[in-house]
């Protein structure tokens, strides 16, 4: 029954969805020859290419940000399973675009169907996966549904659940009950986000294995970018915005402009989370006064510039591994739910953000309890709380060292969900 309203109800969910689509697929940069596969449209050609692969691991993710752990899962996997065929998906066209860049030989990759049953089950006769493999949240009840019907299992990895969400699944569990009691396994990030799946699905089959992105390797090859090229040779401390959203570019503009009357050598990067917001950010510079560049198509202010304005995609390490101190978004200007705070650890940098980080709570009290990450309690406290770090070299390196080392203590999750998906297989 839960299935059928689901069906009934997704048409008119969908009518709602395609105009944000539409938008996103013109606007947001990205692979998009293969789009057409979100509707369950191959061409003869890739399901020539796609019938190598039958009985292969399906792995999907979203974005970006889950298609670098995806990735580092697939490889490490492989390295113990060579001969393993993987297919690996994802929704975005910058997750697909990343994809493509970086599997590994002998992988392909594949745009994940939109949920109507039609498209699910003609991608599901095109790849006949031996398994599928979803990242954190990407349930949906077409795709589960008809894999069980297949007798293909099914697993969710790197689960997880936040507090607002258990809420909104546990008065729907009547529909998320039996959708979760599908999976075969359900690999969370932690006891807590365990004990929500628990709450809403009792009988759901959930472990705790630990957050993947806790071994998210530093490519040895990582270059840094060089912001000299940028800002000029005299530019000095570099304060990067990563994965920002709507009136924190606002906000770190208004404190950028305050500080650097202290520290002239002061500059500034902002990454917004989403690319297609560069032309918003960049009025936003404009009107400031302060001299800018976009790093997306070169515009802005000729010559050196005080503020870099990186709206492309798959260059964050990059970009925070040049800076000095990173400040991670979604967690000021009205926004709490937080952005993962393991890539910057893992660089080693000094990181501040805000107090309360919902999505990302157990991450924070990682860093918190080994005295390594900067909190910061309100929009007005932002400024006070980046002062000493702009100021004193060697706090950055010492609150940096310790974001590095006490995320490094909680490797150890990728061998431990290999393991549980290779015993369901």
């Amino acid at each position: 029954m839960w299935l059928f309203l689901y069906n009934l109800l997704l048409p008119v969910g969908f009518v709602c969805f395609l105009p944000g689509l539409i938008f996103k697929y013109r606007n947001r940069p990205g692979w998009k020859e293969t789009f057409s596969e979100r509707f369950g449209r191959f061409t003869p050609e890739r399901v020539q290419e796609l019938a190598a692969f039958h009985g292969c691991t399906w792995i999907h993710a979203v974005s970006v940000g889950e298609t670098v752990v995806a990735l580092a899962l697939l490889k490490a996997w492989l390295a113990v399973d060579p001969e393993r065929k993987f297919v690996l998906s994802t929704t975005t066209t910058t997750g697909q675009e990343l994809a493509r860049k970086q599997a590994p030989p002998g992988v392909t990759v594949i745009f994940c169907p939109i949920d109507f049953k039609s498209w699910v089950r003609r991608t599901l006769d095109v790849v006949r996966p031996g398994l599928l493999v979803i990242f954190e949240t990407e349930i949906w009840p077409n795709l589960i549904a008809e894999a069980r019907r297949r007798s293909i299992p099914a697993a969710v990895v790197n689960a997880r659940m936040s507090d607002h969400s258990a809420r909104g699944y546990r008065r729907a569990r009547c529909f998320f009950g039996p959708l979760l009691k599908m999976f075969s396994l359900i690999a969370a990030q932690s006891e807590a986000d365990a004990e929500r799946f628990r709450s809403v699905s009792p009988e759901a089959r959930v472990t705790v294995t630990g957050n993947l992105k806790f071994d998210q390797p530093v490519p040895p090859e990582l270059n840094a970018v060089d912001y000299r090229e940028i800002f000029g040779a005299d530019a000095g401390v570099v304060l990067l915005g990563a994965s920002t959203h709507p009136g924190e570019e606002a906000l770190l503009i208004r404190v950028f402009d305050e500080l650097r009357r202290e520290f002239p050598t002061l500059r500034l990067v902002l990454v917004p989370r989403h690319a297609e917001r560069g032309s918003e950010i960049a009025a936003l510079l404009e009107a400031s006064g302060l001299r800018y560049r976009r790093r997306s198509d070169g515009s802005g202010t000729p010559g050196t510039v005080d503020v870099l304005l990186a709206d492309t995609t798959g260059e964050m390490l990059r970009l925070m591994k040049g800076a000095d101190i990173v400040f991670m978004g979604k967690s000021l200007a009205g926004h709490d739910e937080g952005h993962n705070l393991i890539e910057p650890a893992l660089l080693d940098k000094p990181i501040v953000t805000g107090a309360v980080l919902r999505n990302f709570r157990f991450i924070l009290r990682v860093l918190e309890e080994a005295d390594a990450v900067c909190t910061v309690a309100s929009d007005d406290a932002l400024a006070a709380a980046l002062r000493p770090l702009a100021a004193d070299a060697s706090r950055r390196r010492e609150l940096g060292a310790r974001a590095g080392a006490a995320i490094r203590r909680h490797a150890g999750a990728t061998a431990r969900t290999i393991k549980k998906l290779k015993n369901i297989l």
